[in-house]
């Protein structure tokens, strides 16, 4: 019988290779948010609004129109609104339903700023249901007679 003596030892062998598989993970991940955050940082693109082409909704039997006139008046209806009073005249006239829809229309020369703070009035009196109402536009690829 032949022997050998071998060295058994408890050392390894060290390895000089990196494992880059963790790096392209992280890499990839970071990939992933920028282009997620990238299109929410371009908030200050410009925007010119078309008008709406959608089929119009049927209309109740009894619409609540609150309409912003170019001198900023509001008017429930034919009714003049006071400054500080619309959700004291809204509760009247829908009986005090929340849930009824508003129909807000405004004279185009109103500017943003003013129809959000209507529409602020709207909210704070608890009116969430607000429809825009607007002309209706030709369908896209017809024009309008001359």
């Amino acid at each position: 019988m032949a022997g050998s003596v071998r060295d058994t030892g408890d050392d390894l062998e060290e390895s000089h290779e990196i494992n880059v598989t963790p790096f392209i993970d992280v890499m990839l991940v970071l990939l992933i948010i920028f282009m997620v955050a990238a299109p929410m940082s371009t908030v200050d693109t410009p925007v010119d609004l078309p008008s709406s082409n959608a089929a119009p909704q049927e209309r109740p039997q009894e619409p609540v129109y609150l309409s912003v006139q170019s001198d900023l008046t509001v008017t429930l209806g034919d009714q003049p609104v006071a400054a500080g009073g619309l959700a004291a005249v809204l509760d009247a006239r829908t009986g005090g339903d929340k849930e009824q829809r508003i129909f807000l229309r405004a004279d185009q020369t109103v500017a943003y700023g003013d129809l959000m703070g209507v529409m602020n009035q709207l909210r704070d009196a608890g009116y969430l249901k607000v429809a825009l109402v607007g002309l209706e536009a030709a369908p896209a690829g017809t024009q309008a007679a001359p």
